[in-house]
């Protein structure tokens, strides 16, 4: 089977409103898959100013190069003046933040609303 016809495990939706840019990742985040979220994330840096939201609510599984891509995302993010949030980790993603000690550097929000709905000040 050619490996470029395979399905990927994992897909990203992109949303713009007037709060920001949402970046919904579903499925698995690892080696693989991580180009995929990655060229998503640049755009959005690329298109626009703001906040730029993570919509960890879709990830079943997110290795350390997942992990490292989301690190590298929030430099990027502060270096261009945005704000990167992470929201709606659930307990896979929201233990290996605990695990790797970079859960304290994160804004992470429960839910995209609410970090959506965040005031900045």
């Amino acid at each position: 089977m050619d490996p470029r016809s395979t399905p990927a495990a994992l897909t990203v939706a992109v949303r713009t409103s007037e709060q920001g840019v949402v970046v919904r990742p579903e499925g698995e985040l690892d080696q693989d898959t991580a180009g995929l979220l990655g060229e998503a994330l640049e755009n959005a840096f690329d298109g626009g100013s703001g906040r730029l939201v993570i919509d960890c609510g879709g990830l079943d599984f997110c290795d350390s190069t997942g992990l490292n891509l989301l690190l590298h995302s929030r430099l990027t993010a502060r270096d261009v003046g945005r704000k990167l949030m992470l929201a709606d980790p659930g307990p896979m993603v929201s233990r290996m933040l605990e695990i790797t000690g970079t859960r304290a550097i994160f804004h992470i929000y429960p839910s995209v609303a609410e970090a959506l709905a965040v005031q900045d000040g």
